[in-house]
């Protein structure tokens, strides 16, 4: 089976998915900054793992060690480089070096959201290297710790070509027009509270949803080639990673509505 055809056949078979999130529930719940600085406490999870993806590819698909040698397919090599600068080091609004990760860390803290779970989480994690405990210990909310458990689980399994699956078509950040007019409004009422997590939004539909989205595409296809094993893993990886942001969204809209 041709490769544009295995394509199509993943994205006729996540669109269902794709749509469950683009229609979530969660985007029209979200009516004051408080809503938003939850969604953000809990989104940001995502953001964070989705770098432990990125590198977990460079990691496969390049030589990341000394000494040196040559890795893979040099255009796979390319692919996944070009992505990580862009992730890792794009710029800010003032032109500042910085990963998207960090971005989104700068937008929550301009509004005053709390980012000590992520940041205790990651700490407890790097000290100790594990995972259930600096989730225990932070009090990261149980849908985010589903949500990065499965992408560790996902990482552990080593099938590159599933991983990148999750990362080209499971970890796209379905963003909905409603959702981007409700930030624009607030940003209208609220510029030096939202101005950063607009830019990051407008960053990521320019940067994610464009170029990053083609090469994301190739390095996946390189990578499943004619194997149609591969193919189907990666199919179902992607869906299980969109079913696990279903789930995400349906943690953060369940804590916005028990604010009352």
């Amino acid at each position: 089976m041709q490769t544009q055809t295995q394509i199509d056949r993943i994205n006729s078979k996540i669109q269902p998915f794709k749509d469950e999130i683009i229609n979530h529930k969660i985007y029209s719940a979200i009516k004051n900054i408080e809503d938003l600085k939850v969604f953000m406490q809990y989104h940001v999870f995502a953001v964070w793992d989705f770098m432990s993806i990125l590198k977990t590819l460079q990691n496969n698909l390049t030589c990341t060690s000394t000494p040196w040698h040559p890795v893979g397919s040099a255009d796979t090599r390319f692919l996944i480089n070009e992505i990580v600068v862009g992730e890792e080091s794009d710029l800010d609004q003032f032109g500042i070096r910085m990963s998207h990760f960090e971005l989104y860390l700068g937008a929550m803290k301009q509004c005053n959201a709390d980012t000590s779970q992520i940041e205790q989480f990651i700490s407890i994690f790097l000290e100790t290297g594990d995972i259930n405990r600096a989730f225990k210990e932070s009090g990261t909310p149980a849908e985010a710790a589903e949500f990065v458990g499965f992408t560790f689980n996902s990482i552990a399994q080593n099938k590159v070509h599933a991983l990148s699956s999750i990362f080209t078509f499971g970890r796209e950040d379905l963003i909905p027009g409603m959702f981007m007019a409700m930030v624009n409004d607030m940003h209208k009422q609220f510029p030096d509270e939202i101005s950063t997590f607009k830019y990051y939004l407008e960053r990521h539909i320019e940067v994610d949803g464009d170029h990053h989205s083609h090469l994301a595409l190739q390095m996946t296809a390189n990578l499943c080639s004619d194997n149609q094993v591969f193919w189907a893993e990666a199919e179902d990886a992607s869906i299980e990673s969109l079913k696990m942001r279903i789930k995400l969204w349906d943690g953060v809209y369940n804590k916005i509505k028990s604010r009352g």
